[in-house]
This record gives structure tokens, C-alpha cells and sequence, in this order.
């Protein structure tokens, strides 16, 4: 049976963040240091480490056949590269940063000036989206020190937190797009590895939806649980289950981590008690 390749970045957060799924999803990679291959035990699968900016070129050959990479990676890079997963970490921005003193109102402002970026093509059809000419200076790198040592006027760069802009005496003052880690496939994926890769997907998807909810249980009195189940999301319909006090019930369900508190503060107006909250580790639909 052929395995299926699959690249991440070599070193830093995205690798970090990208090995940690893998792991969740049952594929365990025993790799040495500065390896650049290495094979799943137990699982059709090869990991390659690769420098970020070189991974679309390797999908587009089909060196290799899925990719855990940058969103904004792919929009610059990845022309004809498909995606089939968005993972939900490692998110950033491209944006447009100028010296906090300049007088910025919006892209007009930037007419004839110069821009330093490593993301020549998106910042290009932005521009064109906008009717502005500007002049594009290419940088690999280090692209904040530009505007401080006359070498652009503004720039085009990620940013996460915008620490570096500001350390830098920048501000950020458009956002192109918006970005986080995807799953993306090679255009030349045969069926034996497509097979192999919607098994991995699958895995994704329950992983992902577990990182997304928690497991709630609590104790409410009998007159008060269709009540609190009203207010439970749940899956399908929470779990009832009578406790040995009597006139009392255990509830048991699943809400969506970005309501939780907000169904939580529903819950105990509506006469829960004993609320415990779980993480879940994985949920398989």
C-alpha cells in the first residue's frame, strides 16, 4: 500500500501546532532532529519538513500529496491548490502597516509610494482591486525595518499580535485577509491516497470539533429539566439520569465553547446546580 505525503513547515509555531494534530489523530512521527522524512508508525503515511514558502511548488508537482499549511501561504503561492480542511490554529493577518506618523486615511494614500513585502502577488491584487499603483519592493525577511531605513514608504507582512510593528514604530492600517493553518491537497492525488487522506480528515474533523466544545454535566430538581434542557444545544437530546436523591436528576450534554458561559449563566438562573465542565478530546459524529 502507498502512503500518502504529507509536508509541514519545518520549524516554528506551524510545525509545533501541526505535529501536536497529528499526534491527536493517531499518527505518531518518530523523527530525528534536522531529519527531513520520516514515516508514521502504524499509519500509510510520510511527513516531509519543508520551508513554508517551498510547499505549494512540491503540491503543485505532486512531490507531495497534503500539506498542513498557512492560508496566506497558498493565496500567494498556491494558485490551483485546493483546500479541504481549515484547522482552526496558527491564525494571522496580512496587513498594510505605516510609521505612526504618517497621515493615513486609506489605500489611496498610497499612490506612487513604495511597499515592502514578502507577498508581492497578494499585495498586487489588492492594489488592483483598489485602483492604486504603487511600487513594490520584494523583501525576504526582516520586512518591518524597511519603512526606518528609507527603503519603503509602508509594508505588507503577517502580523499575530503586532508586537513587531509596534517595536518597529509601525501601525497596522489595512488588512488584506485574514488567515489560519488549512489542510491543503495536491492537484495530482491519485485515489489509492485520497482514501488514505479522507481517513485523516475524518480524524481532523473530530478532533477539531472536540477542541470547539465542552462536556457539561450538572444536577437539577425534576420540575426544573425540560427547563435546562431548552437551553441546552446538546448533539441530539442531553442525557437525563435519575440521582438517588429523590426529586433530583443528573443532565448531561455538549455545548459549543464560544457560548459557554453564556449558557452556563442560563443554566443556573434556571435552577442548575453542581454544574461540572469537561474537556473533550475528541467527538466522533
Amino acid at each position: 500500500m502507498s502512503k500518502l505525503r504529507i509536508a509541514v513547515q519545518k520549524s516554528g509555531r506551524l510545525n509545533e501546532d501541526s505535529m501536536r494534530l497529528l499526534k491527536d489523530i493517531g499518527i505518531s512521527i518518530d523523527n530525528g532532529k534536522d531529519q527531513l522524512k520520516a514515516s508514521a508508525k502504524g499509519f500509510p503515511v510520510e511527513v516531509f519538513y519543508l520551508r513554508n514558502g517551498d510547499i505549494p511548488q512540491y503540491l503543485k508537482d505532486g512531490v507531495v500529496d497534503a500539506a498542513i499549511i498557512g492560508e496566506n501561504v497558498l493565496i500567494e503561492k498556491g494558485e490551483g491548490i485546493g483546500v479541504v480542511e481549515k484547522l482552526g490554529f496558527s491564525s494571522c493577518r496580512v496587513c498594510i502597516a505605516v510609521p505612526k506618523a504618517y497621515n493615513y486615511n486609506s489605500i489611496k494614500d498610497l499612490e506612487g509610494k513604495r511597499i515592502a513585502t514578502s507577498y508581492p502577488n497578494t499585495v498586487k491584487t489588492y492594489l488592483d482591486e483598489n485602483g492604486v499603483n504603487a511600487n513594490l519592493h520584494i523583501i525576504n525577511g526582516s520586512v518591518e525595518i524597511a519603512p526606518n531605513i528609507g527603503l519603503a514608504d509602508a509594508i505588507c507582512d503577517i502580523v499575530s499580535s503586532g508586537s513587531t510593528l509596534f517595536k518597529n514604530n509601525l501601525k497596522e492600517v489595512d488588512t488584506i485577509l485574514k488567515s489560519e493553518a488549512v489542510l491543503a491537497v495536491s492537484p495530482k492525488l491519485n485515489e489509492e491516497r485520497k482514501a488514505i487522506l479522507e481517513i485523516i480528515q475524518f480524524r481532523i474533523q473530530s478532533v477539531l470539533k472536540g477542541r470547539q466544545s465542552k462536556y457539561v454535566l450538572l444536577n437539577a430538581p425534576n420540575d426544573k429539566v425540560q427547563d435546562i434542557i431548552d437551553i441546552l444545544p446538546g448533539m441530539k437530546s442531553p442525557t437525563v439520569l435519575p440521582l438517588a436523591e429523590k426529586g433530583w436528576s443528573s443532565i448531561h450534554s455538549v455545548i459549543s465553547k464560544n457560548e459557554f458561559w453564556s449558557v452556563i449563566d442560563e443554566l443556573k438562573a434556571n435552577g442548575a446546580q453542581g454544574i461540572l465542565v469537561c474537556p473533550i478530546e475528541k467527538m466522533v459524529l
